[in-house]
């Protein structure tokens, strides 16, 4: 039987926390997006944000990387191992342009739902692919789900497993505009945005960047990777 903690954390998974941002108060928000084991935001003192996309590297990465080089911005690319295996060269572009390489585990798949062994298989080999990359020692989980068992064998593997504070449902909803919408309405300083690529989703993601960018850039705010975020906390609490 699954016990109350990972109940609870499986329930209110990245998915989730964007529903709750769209109709629930702040506090609300705040209060289901506090986990010691998983990162949704930093607390910063400046006007600063971390931008990640999730799937990639894909046919669509060289737009979104051509919008993040035109406006000065840097990301955080969660990769998944079968598409970094399809498109190496671009992988290492991500990296070459001052980005940074997340894990994504090798399929485009729920993590939570692999057994045990399945999923220790799937983190290794997505890790070794990012060891030859470069790439950096965070994680996050297929489909943004998890429970209590991952959180700690991510842990144990030396990783930090990142969520994120304003997901504008762009794998669910395919309107650049209404994703546009809601990264202006939830954005706020030290928060870290989810966005996706893949298909007809890298070219929206490509787009809703031409629209808020600009404007980030107008409030004051530099957009940046997760662990660049990180380096900026205000203080140790980096769950918010």
């Amino acid at each position: 039987m699954m016990n109350v903690r990972t109940g609870v954390t499986a329930l209110f998974g990245t998915a989730a926390i964007g529903l709750f941002g769209l109709v629930a108060p702040r506090w609300v928000t705040r209060s289901v997006a506090h986990d010691p084991g998983v990162l949704f935001s930093v607390p910063v003192k400046e006007p600063i944000v971390a931008l990640t996309i999730d799937d990639g590297p894909s046919g669509e990465t060289d737009a979104i990387l051509e919008v993040l080089a035109e406006h000065e911005a840097r990301a955080t690319f969660f990769l998944i191992g079968e598409h970094l295996e399809q498109h190496p060269s671009v992988g290492r572009r991500v990296i070459e342009q001052g980005h940074e390489a997340g894990h994504h585990m090798m399929k485009d798949e729920p993590s939570i739902r692999l057994s045990p062994e399945a999923f220790a298989d799937q983190f290794e080999r997505t890790h070794q692919l990012l060891e030859e990359l470069g790439g950096s020692r965070l994680f996050r989980p297929g489909s943004g789900w998890y429970n209590e068992r991952m959180t700690q064998e991510v842990e144990r593997r030396g990783y930090r497993m990142v969520l994120g504070w304003v997901y504008p449902f762009d794998a669910l909803i395919a309107s650049s505009t209404f994703s546009t919408w809601f990264i202006r309405s939830n954005l706020r300083p030290g928060a870290i945005i989810i966005l996706h690529e893949g298909g007809a989703r890298g070219l929206r993601t490509a787009d809703v960047l031409r629209a808020i960018l600009p404007d980030l850039r107008e409030q004051g705010y530099r957009v940046v990777t997760v662990s660049e975020l990180l380096r900026h906390s205000a203080d140790t609490n980096t769950g918010d």
